[in-house]
């Protein structure tokens, strides 16, 4: 699933998400599906129905995605992630979701040169141009679930992942702030075969 962290008329100016979905779609084995975050109306309507966000397209819920890809293009967004991943019944917290029940949650776009205000919630950030890594990470992810037929191991999907330039898991990461003003002090990988740089 793309999803757009912002309402239908203002993610459709975003010029990432049909040149992915077009991308992604000419792949014989992938299908991609958009969503976007309901108006305040829509999203009402949902919590007391009791009804999990769904995909533009055919209604997929996205809890049942494989991945769902945020496209995020500025910070004010960041909320409306979490807002869409509660609405999913998907936990906000990276750690909080398992192999089997939950699908990767990964952000790329311009607001992710600096992923960390958004760490602990997403289990990658593609950090560039998406064209041109989103295959490369398909096909890592596409070889490991041939050979399980299911979700494959989200641990090993992001170790494989990790290596490929422009990608960043937060988890293999340790980022120690100065005290006083925040700023990032050191970044360093806490597994061997990480790369040290981005």
């Amino acid at each position: 699933a793309l999803a757009y962290p912002d309402i239908y008329e203002i993610g459709m100016s975003n010029l990432a998400i049909p040149i992915l979905y077009d991308l992604l779609n000419q792949q014989k084995d992938v299908l991609v599906e958009r969503v976007y975050a309901p108006w305040i109306d829509m999203e009402k309507s949902l919590r007391e129905a009791k009804l999990p966000l769904f995909s533009l397209e055919t209604r997929h819920l996205l809890k049942n995605f494989d991945i769902i890809g945020f496209s995020l293009g500025y910070e004010l967004t960041y909320t409306n992630v979490l807002n869409m991943l509660d609405l999913s019944g998907i936990p906000f917290m990276a750690r909080d979701r398992d192999d089997v029940s939950y699908p990767l949650i990964i952000a790329g776009g311009g607001a992710c040169f600096n992923p960390e205000p958004m760490s602990d919630f997403f289990d990658l950030f593609v950090i560039g141009e998406g064209e041109e890594v989103v295959l490369e990470l398909l096909d890592v992810y596409r070889s490991l679930k041939g050979q399980c037929q299911k979700r494959p191991s989200k641990a090993e999907f992001l170790r494989q992942a990790a290596n490929i330039p422009g990608i960043y898991v937060p988890q293999f990461y340790q980022a120690q702030y100065y005290e006083e003003s925040g700023i990032v002090e050191s970044f360093n990988p806490i597994l061997p075969g990480i790369p040290n740089k981005i």
